[in-house]
């Protein structure tokens, strides 16, 4: 499968994605510090756009887009890392949560199995 990144590597986007990120964390932190450190995640995914955006004008250019293919690079991007850090929750609600809390949270990753079951129906 050939690479969608290009000769045209911009480490600006790079830098501003990483103050969208460090932004975040440091609202979590320390909220009263960085009040509105929550916009990073506003930056993050209109930069995350623009991105998307170019790959698909360039393969619509080259006359190879497949809505298929687009998602099937999405699913096998994103899924390994959601399947992790459901499992990572997983062990640590069981570590930490009282039974009542653990079944509710339980809920939550259920949910979360729905968006990895209906991926892998868009994927086949």
């Amino acid at each position: 499968m050939r690479s969608h990144k290009t000769s045209n590597y911009r480490p600006d986007i790079d830098g501003i994605r990483a103050i969208a990120v460090l932004s975040v964390i440091a609202f979590h932190a320390f909220p009263s510090l960085v009040p509105g450190g929550f916009v990073g995640v506003d930056i993050f995914f209109v930069i995350s756009g623009f991105l998307i955006t170019q790959i698909i004008v360039a393969e619509l250019d080259n006359g190879n887009f497949k809505i298929r293919n687009f998602y099937s690079r999405r699913i096998r991007r994103i899924i390994p890392s959601l399947l992790i850090a459901l499992l990572v929750a997983l062990i640590l609600g069981w570590v930490l949560l009282l039974p009542e809390d653990f079944s509710q949270f339980g809920s939550v990753l259920a949910g979360s199995s729905v968006f990895i079951l209906t991926s892998f129906s868009l994927h086949k």
